[in-house]
C-alpha cells in the first residue's frame, strides 16, 4: 500500500502531489471544488498549495474517485441533520492503517485485551470508530476482548484482568465512560483508558484536561489517553500525555489561516487541515472544523470546534 512507503518528508511530498493530481483528474467533486476556488493546478508544487476539501462536503456529496465500487460506507454519528458519509473502496486499507497506527504507539495488539465501552459492532456497524475497535478486538485474539457498557460486567471483567496482571486497553466514548463512573468507582491501575472524544449531544462538553482528571480519579488509572480520528479519515492520531497528539508518517496536520482559508502553514494556531495518504480513493486532503495548534515536529493540540461565524467565513470558499 502506497501510504506505508512514507519514511521521509521527501516521500510524503512526492506521494501527496501524485495524489493531488490523481484526485484533480479522477475525483469530480474535488475537481469542482478546485475550479470554484480558481485553482491553477499547474502551480501546485508543495503540500501547502494543495487545496483542502471542506469536510462539510462529505455530508451532501459523494466524495470518491470515479468508476470504482465500494466495500463499505461509514456514516458519522451526528446529532441531527445530514450525516457525513465516507465511501470506502477497500476495507483492507483501513484495516492496515488501524493496526499500524495502534502499534506505533502501543506495540503489538495481541499483547492486550481490548474493551470497547461503546455500542457493539452488530448494532452500529456503519460507524468507523466501532469498526476500528472491532478490528482491534479481533486482532487481540483474547477471549476477554469485547464490547461492554454494562457497569456490573465491566467491573467483574476489569477486576479479573487486574488480578491476573493482564495488559488491557479500554476504548470509550466520553459520555459512555462518564456513565460508568456515575454508578461507581473502579480500580483500573493496570489499564490504559483511551477516550475517543465527543459527547454526541448526550452530555455537556467538558474541557479535555478536566475530563481526563475525572476519568483518572474515578477509574484510579494514571494512563488516560486520547484518540483523534473522524469518519472522513482512515488514520488515527493518539495522545498519551498533555493532550499532544502524534500521527503516523503518512498523516500530516497543517494549519489554515483564520483570516485567509486558502493560506496554509506548517505550524502555528488555526483550523486544522489534514493530509491522510491512506484516503487514496476518497480524498486525502481534508479541511476540518477543528481549531488547534501544530508544533514544529508535527505533533498537535486540539482547542475545540470553530465558532459558527468562523465556519461561515471559511465556507464562503464553497460558493460558485
Amino acid at each position: 500500500m502506497d501510504f506505508l512507503q512514507v519514511k521521509s518528508e521527501k516521500t510524503f511530498k512526492k506521494l501527496s502531489l501524485e495524489l493531488f493530481n490523481f484526485h484533480y483528474n479522477e475525483n469530480d467533486n474535488y475537481r469542482e471544488f478546485c475550479d470554484n476556488i480558481k485553482l491553477n493546478n499547474g502551480e501546485v508544487d508543495s503540500i501547502e498549495k494543495i487545496p483542502f476539501l471542506p469536510i462539510i462536503l462529505f455530508k451532501n456529496k459523494k466524495i470518491s474517485v470515479r468508476k470504482i465500487d465500494h466495500q463499505k460506507i461509514f456514516e458519522s454519528s451526528g446529532t441531527g441533520g445530514l450525516k457525513s458519509r465516507h465511501f470506502i473502496y477497500k476495507l483492507q486499507h483501513y484495516n492496515v492503517s488501524i493496526e499500524k497506527c495502534f502499534e506505533r504507539i502501543y506495540g503489538k495488539i495481541s499483547d492486550y485485551v481490548i474493551i470497547g465501552v461503546t455500542p457493539d459492532f452488530e448494532s452500529k456497524n456503519n460507524s468507523s470508530l466501532i469498526y476500528m475497535i472491532n478490528e482491534l478486538i479481533k486482532k487481540s485474539k483474547k477471549n476477554e476482548s469485547q464490547f461492554l457498557m454494562n457497569s456490573e460486567r465491566f467491573d467483574s471483567l476489569t477486576k479479573k484482568l487486574e488480578k491476573e496482571n493482564k495488559k488491557y486497553i479500554v476504548y470509550g466514548l466520553s459520555h459512555a465512560l462518564l456513565d460508568l463512573i456515575e454508578i461507581k468507582n473502579y480500580d483500573l491501575k493496570k489499564s490504559i483508558i483511551i477516550e475517543t472524544g465527543g459527547m454526541k449531544g448526550l452530555r455537556e462538553e467538558i474541557e479535555k484536561d478536566k475530563l481526563h482528571g475525572i476519568l483518572s480519579s474515578r477509574f484510579n488509572s494514571s494512563n488516560v489517553h486520547s484518540e483523534y480520528a473522524m469518519t472522513e479519515l482512515l488514520s488515527q492520531s493518539y495522545s498519551i500525555e498533555n493532550q499532544v497528539f502524534s500521527s503516523p508518517p503518512w498523516k500530516k496536520i497543517l494549519v489554515k489561516d483564520f483570516n485567509d482559508p486558502l493560506k496554509v502553514h506548517r505550524n502555528g494556531r488555526g483550523f486544522l487541515n489534514i493530509i491522510d495518504l491512506s484516503n487514496k480513493y476518497s480524498c486525502p486532503f481534508i479541511s476540518t472544523e477543528d481549531v488547534g495548534e501544530v508544533f514544529e515536529n508535527g505533533d498537535f493540540k486540539l482547542y475545540g470546534r470553530g465558532s459558527d461565524a468562523d465556519l461561515r467565513g471559511c465556507n464562503l470558499m464553497l460558493a460558485d
